[in-house]
């Protein structure tokens, strides 16, 4: 199934787009709340991934699949293996059996958990026998991915003595567990975070009544930018709801969307991200280890643009959905242009014609499939298996259309 993009030569100006949820804030709080049953959350994500964890928190059933919510299968790992009583066997995707879980399943086993694999070593489905925790201190890889280490930071407080987790080798995406820890120490638990140490000290309840609300997604938001930044000067659009002091890492766009005459203005719970100049360079560099999510986006802006860039930080891509390092390189090299890619960067050479009507490939990734389509302010395209991008943003097609991107079924 997919749907065509016509070229469109310019959107609607001054549109107000409303984006739920932070995807990583709502899978967290929604951990924590099972551990806290007084915390309500506001404004939760209508993802997928969310409804999946949600679902996956209250179900009695021994037997949980979470699909192609990588966050959920990691963060519920964690939470399962220190509910006593429970014997649970987590499952997946065909993809999901592939994507590597070893680290964190150690890191839990070297706690006290009882986790098996029931396939492949070191990837799901495994079966978790829930215990009671005891031990506190663990050492965890830390330049694999960051949500091992949210999954184990997630349930540190609700553990009798706390976590002492030991970071070993260069850690990655810090902003998401940074996130986890400003969580954790919203719900009152004590946290600290020095060189390569990470405390949590236990809490047994919440004292009172506590609700969060979620700030929307900036993931979400970096598709908007790569418009806005592929649109004629003065063209603007207003997203809600955001906030200057972001927890979320990829709030990086602001300063790196000024690469390409994008500027950013906060007002009251939203940003109004307007054009106000063309590029002034041919070439665009970033490292992305802190924010590797937006990397597609970015790649796809520059592509558009005429302009080559190289993107760094981009180890953690190679075990998303897909291999989204050669995922790109293969549908930017049928627009085009000219890519190299490594275990951890991207190259892209300038290309100023785009070829058109061209099928985008999505590989069962929503970012793939939203990431490409503002190209549809420069060329006609197609967007294959498009309903994918409701794995984080139901939305997504009918917010494009608000601002005039038609698709055609």
């Amino acid at each position: 199934m997919q749907v065509s993009l016509p070229k469109t030569t310019c959107v609607h100006n001054n549109t107000t787009i409303r984006i739920t949820g932070s995807k990583s804030e709502s899978n967290r709080l929604l951990l924590l709340q099972a551990l806290y049953p007084s915390l309500s959350i506001e404004n939760l994500s209508n993802s997928d991934d969310t409804k999946v964890m949600s679902k996956a928190l209250k179900s009695s059933s021994q037997t949980i699949d979470v699909y192609h919510a990588g966050t959920a299968m990691r963060f519920l790992t964690a939470y399962f293996a220190c509910q006593e009583g429970r014997d649970v066997i987590l499952t997946g995707s065909a993809r999901m059996k592939q994507r590597p879980i070893g680290i964190l399943v150690d890191a839990l086993n070297q706690l006290g958990a009882d986790i098996s694999y029931m396939e492949s070593e070191g990837c799901p489905p495994i079966r978790i026998k829930g215990k009671a925790l005891t031990k506190s201190n663990v050492r965890l890889k830390a330049n694999v991915s960051s949500q091992y280490i949210s999954a184990l930071l997630l349930i540190a407080p609700s553990l009798k003595n706390g976590l002492v987790l030991f970071l070993e080798g260069k850690i990655t995406s810090v902003p998401y567990i940074n996130m986890t820890l400003n969580l954790l120490n919203q719900i009152g638990a004590s946290t600290s975070f020095e060189g390569q140490t990470i405390v949590i000290k236990p809490l047994k309840t919440i004292h009172s009544q506590q609700t969060i609300v979620v700030e929307s997604d900036w993931s979400s938001a970096s598709y908007f930018y790569s418009i806005v930044a592929l649109s004629p000067k003065n063209t603007c659009v207003k997203l809600m709801s955001y906030k200057p002091q972001s927890l979320q890492g990829d709030s990086v766009l602001v300063e790196l969307y000024k690469a390409f005459g994008v500027q950013t203005e906060f007002q009251d719970h939203s940003i109004v991200i307007k054009k106000t100049e063309n590029p002034s360079k041919a070439h665009f560099e970033a490292q992305l280890s802190d924010a590797p999510d937006i990397a597609q986006t970015l790649a796809v802006t520059c592509l558009a643009l005429g302009m080559g860039c190289h993107l760094t930080g981009l180890h953690t891509l190679k075990i998303k959905e897909t291999d989204r390092l050669l995922a790109l390189k293969t549908e930017l090299e049928k627009l085009g242009a000219k890519v190299e890619v490594t275990n951890h960067s991207l190259a892209l050479f300038p290309n100023i014609t785009l070829k058109e009507n061209i099928a985008i490939a999505t590989y069962n990734d929503h970012r793939m499939a939203m990431a490409f389509a503002p190209l549809a302010l420069k060329t006609n395209l197609k967007i294959e298996d498009y309903l994918v991008v409701s794995k984080s943003y139901p939305m997504f097609w009918k917010d494009l259309e608000l601002l005039g991107i038609q698709h055609l079924k």
